[in-house]
């Protein structure tokens, strides 16, 4: 528990910093919690539920100590996918799937974080991340187009989101009222966002919320407004939900553990190093997934590090997780004694604050240096960009998933590999593609494999190997492997093996292997296959392999070291 762990070495110093900054982050969790909550089809009172008991979980097991947990954009458009499909517009249900959600999310996380599987995200490429965080980030947009608006519209899915929204502003149906409230709210956001001394989150809400409760928008334009909230704390309850419900909520739950825990693990890394302290991923993925069920058993959904929370935390001073539970009790507090104070908070307003959140969410920048640098891994940040944006979150992200392992696969499926010759003045031996003029030694094949050998790649090693020992200029006698890149053999790849030494051997070619790795060597042997290509083949360096050819065929070759002229050195 690294809460526990930060409490025994706390300075007193510290301790006014950190309930300052939880007071001044508090303001922003209120309206960002509500504006998330109604954003994934939950009443808006279950976004604070989700910030209070989360963070408080977090801040006894979250290895950060400056991280923010609660509800974020980047989760919403994942939520609603599940929740409004299949809640019917019913609140109580809508926040059962959400809950369960949140619980199936923690169970994964915490099971992932102690199997030590913290690694898992980083699987996903920085340009598949950006491709469906894009989509989300349109996803999100688009869903809250319409309350920007002040109708609601029907659709399944981004796109025909869009179109019923584009036919209801064409057909009159815009309240203008509260598009001048929402638009209003977007705009001082927007504009005060990089002033890091303004709170442009709490300024434009408070603004929009004074000025609707002044002139009375709600009654006289029919501008919709939060209402006032439920007095008291969240309670402990069971998500129950029926047993057509799980599989969706199943995949989305999981869906949520993803996202949430490679925005979370990328934030908290990003915080650690500019603190110089380590934050262990795995530790990271168990905090996280406490926080997600706490919130799912205590009325909530699911939560991710906040990345526009966190830097108002660091910004206003806070030194450890104190800060986050000073936050929670802060937002308690509201609920306890004041609820009614959000009651004309604009719905419009809301939608101003997650469509501003998920514009935040859009990389482009590095996309364009991407496409500079890497064309191909550009096009597949598009298609990721597109899955989500045409398919939905949850079908999105899957797709996402999908490419990262053909991707992965790929890129083991078919590795480099390369014929090695010496070329002059320099040392080693090296790719005769890359050095034309590099001589090789007659008979000799100096072929090396820059992957693991694995089931996917093995047939395409013994097709390369048997190309190069052709297309070799003198007839073969040695083959030798140079295997330093090979940091894996498995059963598959060990019987191909096999088969090339029978091949080679039947063509008079001996089958040789330099600088393989001790812990696969044991694999070989294991396998049999020590014994079956003669432990004498193996070779602890490609230079002991070309020694021992040269010596053992009367060779006449001549290193370009021993041709240098004498104080020249090698």
């Amino acid at each position: 528990m690294p809460g526990l762990l930060t409490l025994r070495r706390y300075q007193v110093s510290w301790l006014a910093h950190d309930i300052a900054a939880g007071v001044v982050l508090a303001t922003i969790l209120v309206p960002v919690g509500i504006a998330y909550a109604v954003a994934s089809g939950v009443p808006g009172i279950h976004g604070l539920y989700a910030t209070i008991v989360p963070l408080l979980a977090y801040a006894l097991l979250g290895p950060s100590r400056i991280l923010v947990l609660g509800p974020d954009s980047s989760l919403a458009a994942v939520i609603l996918g599940v929740v409004l499909p299949l809640s019917g517009g019913d609140p109580n249900r809508a926040v059962a799937l959400a809950g369960m959600m949140a619980v199936v999310s923690g169970i994964v996380c915490i099971l992932a974080g102690l199997a030590r599987l913290g690694f898992v995200t980083e699987l996903l490429s920085k340009p598949i991340r950006y491709g469906y965080m894009n989509g989300i980030a349109l996803t999100v947009l688009i869903s809250q187009l319409p309350k920007l608006f002040g109708f609601s519209v029907e659709g399944d899915g981004p796109l025909r989101r869009l179109w019923a929204t584009a036919e209801a502003v064409l057909g009159g149906r815009t309240n203008w009222t509260e598009f001048a409230v929402g638009a209003g709210t977007l705009a001082v956001i927007l504009l005060l966002k990089n002033n890091k001394r303004l709170p442009s989150i709490l300024i434009a809400v408070v603004g929009a919320t004074a000025i609707v409760g002044w002139l009375d928008l709600a009654a006289g334009a029919d501008v919709s407004v939060l209402g006032p909230l439920p007095q008291g704390l969240p309670a402990f309850a069971i998500p129950w939900l029926t047993y057509t419900d799980m599989v969706p909520v199943l995949i989305g739950g999981c869906a949520v553990a993803l996202v949430s825990f490679a925005d979370t693990s990328v934030l908290s890394r990003a915080y650690a190093a500019r603190t110089g302290m380590n934050v262990d991923p795995n530790q990271e993925m168990v905090g996280l997934g406490v926080a997600n069920l706490a919130a799912g058993f205590f009325q909530g959904f699911p939560v991710s590090g906040s990345s526009s929370r966190t830097p108002v935390a660091e910004a206003a001073g806070a030194r450890t997780q104190l800060t986050g539970v000073v936050g929670a009790l802060a937002v308690a507090l509201l609920l306890l004694v004041a609820p009614n104070l959000l009651q004309y908070l604009p719905t419009a307003t809301l939608a101003a604050v997650v469509i501003a959140s998920a514009v935040g969410l859009i990389e482009v920048a590095d996309l364009t240096r991407i496409y500079r640098i890497q064309r191909w891994e550009f096009w597949l940040s598009i298609v990721c960009f597109v899955g989500v944006a045409v398919l939905g979150a949850i079908p999105g992200i899957g797709l996402a998933i999908a490419i990262a392992v053909i991707e992965f696969l790929w890129d083991a499926w078919r590795p480099h590999s390369a014929v090695l010759g010496r070329a002059e003045g320099v040392k080693g031996y090296h790719d005769i593609t890359r050095y034309p003029n590099a001589r090789q030694i007659s008979g000799l094949v100096l072929f090396r494999w820059d992957a693991p050998l694995f089931f996917a790649n093995a047939e395409f090693f013994k097709e390369r190997v048997l190309d190069a020992a052709a297309k070799a200029p003198a007839p073969v006698r040695w083959l030798v492997v140079a295997a330093e890149p090979v940091t894996s053999v498995d059963v598959t790849a060990a019987d191909t093996l096999a088969e090339l030494d029978k091949t080679l051997d039947g063509a008079g070619i001996e089958l040789c292997f330099a600088e393989l790795k001790d812990p696969v060597k044991d694999k070989l042997k294991r396998f049999g296959l020590l014994d079956k290509i003669g432990e004498k083949f193996f070779f602890p360096t490609v230079g002991a392999a070309v020694s021992s050819y040269v010596d053992s065929h009367a060779v006449d070759w001549v290193d370009w070291e021993d041709r240098s002229p004498p104080g020249h050195g090698s």
